[in-house]
């Protein structure tokens, strides 16, 4: 059972460093390319769905897609998000921030419910229940956003990206001081 522990602590350490590495290549590339439409319109899709593939990935690893029905859910809605800002895309950029004003509430709110459900079995799971509730009230601020007069940007959703790179970082350094601790005690 211990070793099933540690396996699992490892794999969330990789998956919340590797979630954060991401986001963070995403940033970068975002603000390099915001004057790009089509590379801006590229990135605004690949978001929602690398958001999908790491959940999927991540309850895969963790018993399956049945035994983690809000990362199952949560894979379902990046997904269609995906979609929604294709669409949304061919609309205006107030529509491509309105669907992910509404995916940051939901994706926020699947996070949180899983971070509270592992925090049973992986403890050190506070930055993600932190990290789920923020991005729900960032979704709201996007959402009321996309209402104003000044035309968004994909450079309104960096500092959503921003903050999820840097709760995943502080999840994962968690773990390696919970670790750390564990071992040397």
């Amino acid at each position: 059972m211990q070793a099933q522990s540690s396996n699992q602590s490892n794999w969330l350490r990789s998956y919340y460093f590797t979630r954060s590495a991401f986001s963070v290549v995403w940033i970068a590339a975002a603000i390099a390319l915001a004057g790009q439409p089509s590379a801006a319109a590229f990135l605004l899709v690949i978001y929602p769905l690398w958001d999908a593939l790491a959940n999927l990935v991540d309850a895969r690893a963790n018993g399956g897609l049945q035994a983690n029905p809000s990362q199952t859910l949560n894979v379902a809605v990046s997904t269609v998000t995906s979609l929604a800002v294709v669409i949304a895309l061919g609309v205006s950029s107030y529509a491509v921030l309105a669907v992910f004003g509404a995916w940051a509430i939901l994706s926020g709110l699947l996070q949180l419910y899983t971070g509270v459900r592992r925090w049973r079995t992986e403890g050190a799971q506070w930055v993600m229940i932190l990290s789920g509730a923020q991005s729900a009230l960032a979704g709201g601020f996007m959402i009321g956003r996309s209402l104003g007069a000044a035309p968004p940007t994909i450079l309104d959703i960096v500092p959503y990206a921003g903050f999820g790179a840097f709760y995943f970082l502080l999840s994962s350094i968690w773990l390696v001081v919970a670790a750390y601790r564990k071992a040397h005690a």
